[in-house]
Parts: C-alpha cells; sequence; structure tokens
C-alpha cells in the first residue's frame, strides 16, 4: 500500500480525503455507510455562533452536474457543537475541523477562542458570509477583507487557522496571499460559485432565496485553475475542493497543487465514494511507482 498521510498545518491526516463542510452534517448519517475513519478528517457543517434555522424552502435546487443551495447556515449553534457533538466525533478516529461563520468579526473570534479549547484539530474560517456592519459586503470578497478577519481571527484562534476562500472574485492569487499575509496556516477552495435557476412556469426563482451556491461537477474545472493559481501564490498548504468525485478528479486536484482534498457534493449522489476514490487513488500511485500521495502535489507540467 503507498502511503497516502499529508501532513497540514502540523496536522497528520491519516489520508488526504476529508468530507467537506455542509455536505456531510457532523457525520452521524454516514456511519451506516463506512466506518469514519476511513476518512482522513471530517469539516464539519458551518457553526455559527447562535443556533440558526436556517432559509425556507426551497432552498436545494438540482442543476446539470451539480446543485444549488440555499441552505442557510442551519446548525445547532457553537455551544450544542461542543456539548452534544464533538464529544461523539472525536471517538471517531478521524481528524476533526470546525467550520465557523458569522456576520461580525466579534463573532467569528469568540467563536474561535472557544473552540481553541476543545478537541477540534483544525479551524476553518468561511468567509463567504456578509459583514453586516460593512453593508453587507462578502468578508472573501476582497484582499482587505481577506486580511481583516483573518488577522482579527487569527489572535484568537490557538488552533491550525485554515481560510476558506470564495470563488466569488477578481484574481483567486490576490485572496490566497492576503489570507496568508494575515496568518493563515492553511487556505481551502472553492467554496461554491453564485448561481441561480427559474422554474419557466411560475416565473419565480426556484430557490426562494433567488439565488444559490453551485457545486458537483460542474464547478470542478473553475475549481482546478483557483487552486493551481493559489497554489503558486502561497507557501501555506491548499486544501482543493469543488466537484471532486473520482479518484482522477482527485488525482487532477493533487496535480494542481492541493496537499489534501475535500469532496462533498458527491455524497449525495454515492455515500461510499471516498472508498472508491482511495481504491483508485492507491492504485494509480503503486501503477506508478507512487510511494507518498504528496510526490502528486503541485506536479502538472506546465507547456
Amino acid at each position: 500500500m503507498a502511503d497516502l498521510k499529508v501532513t497540514i498545518a502540523g496536522v497528520t491526516f491519516e489520508n488526504p480525503l476529508i468530507a467537506a463542510s455542509g455536505t456531510f452534517g457532523f457525520g452521524h448519517e454516514y456511519q451506516e455507510f463506512f466506518p469514519l475513519s476511513t476518512l482522513g478528517g471530517i469539516s464539519c457543517k458551518g457553526i455559527t455562533l447562535k443556533e440558526r434555522a436556517g432559509n425556507p424552502p426551497a432552498r436545494i435546487a438540482e442543476t446539470p452536474s451539480g446543485m444549488l443551495n440555499s441552505v442557510g447556515l442551519q446548525n445547532p449553534g457553537v455551544k450544542a457543537f461542543l456539548e452534544k457533538d464533538l464529544p461523539w466525533l472525536s471517538q471517531q478516529g478521524t481528524r476533526i475541523i470546525a467550520n465557523i461563520a458569522g456576520n461580525t468579526p466579534a463573532e467569528y473570534c469568540e467563536m474561535a477562542e472557544r473552540l481553541s479549547s476543545s478537541a477540534v484539530d483544525m479551524i476553518e474560517l468561511n468567509i463567504s458570509c456578509p459583514n453586516v456592519k460593512q453593508g453587507g459586503v462578502h468578508f472573501g470578497t476582497s484582499c482587505a477583507g481577506v486580511e481583516e478577519i483573518t488577522a482579527q481571527v487569527r489572535r484568537y484562534c490557538k488552533k491550525p487557522l485554515m481560510v476558506k476562500l470564495s470563488p466569488n472574485v477578481a484574481d483567486i492569487g490576490d485572496i490566497a496571499a492576503a489570507a496568508e499575509s494575515a496568518g493563515a496556516d492553511a487556505i481551502s477552495l472553492i467554496n461554491t460559485l453564485t448561481g441561480m435557476r427559474i422554474d419557466i412556469k411560475s416565473r419565480r426563482p426556484i430557490l426562494h432565496n433567488n439565488t444559490g451556491g453551485l457545486s458537483g461537477p460542474a464547478v470542478f474545472p473553475v475549481a482546478v485553475r483557483m487552486v493551481w493559481q493559489a497554489a503558486a501564490r502561497v507557501k501555506i498548504p491548499v486544501v482543493g475542493m469543488g466537484g471532486i468525485s473520482s479518484w482522477q478528479d482527485a488525482v487532477e486536484m493533487l496535480l494542481a497543487g492541493a496537499s489534501a482534498l475535500q469532496i462533498g457534493t458527491v455524497f449525495f449522489s454515492d455515500p461510499k465514494a471516498p472508498l472508491s476514490i482511495l481504491k483508485g487513488l492507491n492504485e494509480y500511485m503503486e501503477q506508478n511507482g507512487i510511494s507518498s500521495v504528496t510526490e502528486l502535489t503541485g506536479g502538472v507540467k506546465p507547456w
């Protein structure tokens, strides 16, 4: 067997596959399909300071080669996560990443501080949220916004800090560099692209929130390009995601510059996807004489 271990910001994962936030909940529903220790890690559903009910339905829509979601960060809040979900997760034999979201820097900082004294292995900063103090402009859409929120959270976060980047920006390389300069230990990308569907009979948007986040195979080429661009700009590890559905996708994303991978939407069509991805990845490495998965990272050969 090839060596699938990867280390991100000082945290060692048994393999590079991490369940992406928002698609895996807190893992309870998937344990009937495979032991959660099969995964290198789990990025938990986005947590906010207080419990959130999320957006009203309809908030999921199928699209060609993907899906739109406007769930609205439905979650039980950080207190419930720490008291109910994390103790169980900590016994599953995999790395735990707490994904945090908020509408003000103070909310992010308070969560980072509380989670820093918990059993989570890493904190993932979701900056695709509207900053209510800045008129609703998303934290992650400008270099200044990324630097500000990352620097503030960095002061309170004692765990390795990974910043999850939005693709809805002009230059992902500049955004990645801004996160690194403000103290991020790693970056993850891409978050969902903004999309929309319309019911031609009612002439209303299919989603109650009008727009939503596009994920799935449709976004994979965009994700590969952005991971490649970001990896070329930073020295910190890059965790790639966005439409990874097969072991071939996994290899491609690693070659683009990812040190680890997050998989998400594929769980809805194939709950056992990690098993086939890991099997195929291992066989590819053995057939090509690759002893460690780390040898693939950034291995693309430019023209």
